[in-house]
């Protein structure tokens, strides 16, 4: 566990998030290193983004629960807060499209699963397939690649994603950057929405 960037994770180590990194990509780096312990193959996850200096005023008891019971875990950070398991069967769009969060949670972030072709792929894709077909193409094409992706979104717009290639699964190799991932990012914006 990190003291300086608030990990409630279970079973998270010292992570190599890097210190002069904003807040947010220090959370989503988090939230990713979190789930490379629990290996590939693993359901979407869901979190709220707390503030932590505010949890550890407002709730002390659960700040040292949750090992934020330090000065230095509270400058500038978010407690990413695992959720529920996402229920299986629904479609993520579907359900980021029930939540609604309380005003206490500053932010969200998403962690799921997906195969991706490289941009040069584009040109072959069929035209005129439904998902279910698109996804069953994709899943057999040579130039697939498995990715983790872990999205994060703050109720003041700031959105941050990380990229992890299941080929190069190594802390060292993930790509940050806040528009790697547009849709999904909208898709959690949303649930901040009146």
């Amino acid at each position: 566990m990190s003291s300086n960037t608030g990990s409630n994770l279970p079973g998270s180590q010292e992570p190599s998030v890097p210190m002069a990194a904003s807040p947010l990509t220090r959370a989503v780096l988090e939230i990713d290193e979190y789930a490379s312990t629990l290996g590939w193959d693993q359901p979407a996850r869901l979190f709220a983004l707390v503030d932590t200096a505010r949890l550890r005023s407002q709730e002390p008891g659960l700040a040292a629960q949750l090992g934020l019971d330090d000065e230095a875990s509270a400058s500038a950070s978010y407690t990413p807060i695992e959720q529920e398991e996402l229920p299986k069967g629904t479609a993520l769009d579907k359900f980021l499209g029930t939540i609604a969060w309380p005003d206490a949670v500053v932010g969200c972030a998403l962690t799921v699963e997906r195969l991706m072709l490289p941009p040069s792929a584009e040109t072959s894709v069929p035209h005129g397939l439904k998902e279910k077909q698109l996804a069953a193409w994709v899943a057999k094409h040579p130039d697939r690649q498995e990715v983790r992706m872990t999205v994060a979104v703050l109720r003041d717009g700031a959105r941050e994603s990380a990229i992890r290639l299941r080929e190069k699964d190594s802390p060292t190799e993930v790509l940050t950057g806040a528009d790697l991932v547009p849709g999904l990012a909208e898709a959690l914006a949303a649930t901040f929405e009146d």
